[in-house]
């Protein structure tokens, strides 16, 4: 006999009550996103590697390390989709929907790919609800989308929650800083660094401020907020002042770069307590220059992303739905009636199983209890014969009988 196959580390079968908290998360994002003006779209789980090259960038930790890439049959190099601001932007260069003068909301749900160790609430196929807000650089579209986020999350359930918000200055402001940082950098010892970020220091800067190896190193350099050009003050100003009017409580947090090299101005994460060390369960902002960076034209943008897995870590399973009867037919011709009557039942909107062989009364009774039906409907030959069907309560354990023309009136009632 041959060993069965299993399936891949950091890869899950999703199935049951973890399935129901997912479905409950995609059901509550199309709810709340649409009250907002947000269409979904489902762009492709493989693009260009250069996509996510020119889009993410080069010196990132997803681009360097973490994507599944490999070479079609006509050598061209392709990726499974590591996140989803990427893709979405390519689908709406394409469709002519990002332009700047007019707004495209966008969500997508699905599955992202990335190659690294996996742990509670990180897998290497994991899943994001994502939202994208093309065509405008107003601070109202950015607290907009925040605000969204937050009643998406609340939504849910999901509250004990912080909220974290930064501003990554633009193309005008932060050279000035990344001159400065690279100084306090270049100042440390050369051995209190990790490799990469001795490696960052020059290339990228920015994203030492990122890693979670050198945060003593780090608690001292500049902060990116103190050299902010006036249009990004004034846009953060009004950012928070929106905030703060809505009642929705932050921290401002210098350290806060997110991961990928498309932000710019607000940046912002929404972290949990509860989940362990991976604390953030949604984060995004700005990125004005990344669809004119994909070859579209020059058009604005912010954006989000949820983590669905650590999502579910702060939820509960939601109550499975009980089928409305279990038809037992306890003979083949009473099987063949229970096969019609449930066709019926169904028509009208009722849920419901039947028995497909047969078997014991005791064996029987034991699939209807496992079914968790809120009724077991017994069709005997006896009762097939006169009209009727046994209508049994399996949480009273009542049994009244019915004609087969008025199963669905006494389910109704």
């Amino acid at each position: 006999m041959r060993g069965a196959i299993t399936k891949l580390k950091g890869f899950a079968d999703l199935y049951g009550p973890e399935l129901a908290i997912f479905k409950t998360q995609e059901v509550t994002a199309r709810e709340i996103f649409a009250r907002y003006g947000y269409d979904e779209l489902r762009p492709p789980l493989l693009e260009s590697t250069s996509l996510f090259q020119r889009g993410i960038g080069q010196e990132t930790d997803v681009v360097q390390k973490e994507m599944f890439t490999f070479q079609d049959s006509k050598g061209r190099s392709m990726s499974l989709r590591p996140e989803a601001t990427a893709g979405v932007l390519r689908a709406a260069i394409e469709a002519g929907l990002a332009k700047p003068d007019q707004i495209t909301r966008l969500f997508t749900i699905g599955p992202m790919f990335r190659h690294e160790r996996p742990q509670k609430g990180r897998m290497r196929q994991f899943h994001q609800i994502n939202a994208e807000c093309l065509g405008s650089d107003s601070p109202y579209a950015d607290a907009d989308l925040i605000a969204m986020l937050l009643h998406f999350l609340d939504a849910l359930g999901i509250h004990d929650l912080n909220l974290k918000i930064n501003s990554l200055g633009c193309g005008s402001c932060r050279p000035k800083y990344l001159a400065e940082l690279r100084r306090f950098l270049d100042a440390q010892p050369e051995d209190s660094l990790c490799d990469d970020c001795k490696r960052r220091r020059q290339s990228n800067p920015l994203r030492v401020l990122d890693c979670k190896i050198c945060t003593e190193q780090i608690a001292e350099a500049p902060r990116l907020r103190e050299f902010l050009c006036e249009d990004c003050s004034r846009h953060f100003e009004t950012v928070l002042a929106l905030l703060n009017e809505s009642g929705i409580c932050y921290e401002l947090e210098d350290r806060l770069v997110r991961g990928l090299d498309y932000y710019m101005r607000t940046t912002f994460e929404v972290v949990s307590g509860r989940i362990g060390s991976q604390t953030a369960v949604a984060g995004g902002g700005r990125y004005d220059g990344l669809v004119e960076e994909l070859g579209g034209v020059k058009a604005p943008g912010a954006g989000f992303a949820c983590g669905m897995e650590r999502l579910a870590l702060l939820m509960q399973a939601p109550e499975v739905s009980k089928p409305d009867f279990f038809i037992l037919g306890l003979a083949e011709p009473c099987r063949e009636a229970g096969f019609l009557l449930a066709g019926k039942l169904r028509a009208q909107g009722y849920s419901g199983l039947l028995n497909y062989a047969s078997g014991s009364m005791k064996s029987l009774m034991r699939q209807v209890s496992r079914s968790r039906a809120r009724y077991c409907l017994i069709l005997g030959p006896e009762e097939l014969a006169g009209g009727k069907i046994a209508v049994r309560n399996m949480e009273t354990g009542e049994q009244v009988e019915s004609s087969l023309e008025c199963v669905a009136e006494f389910l109704k009632s």
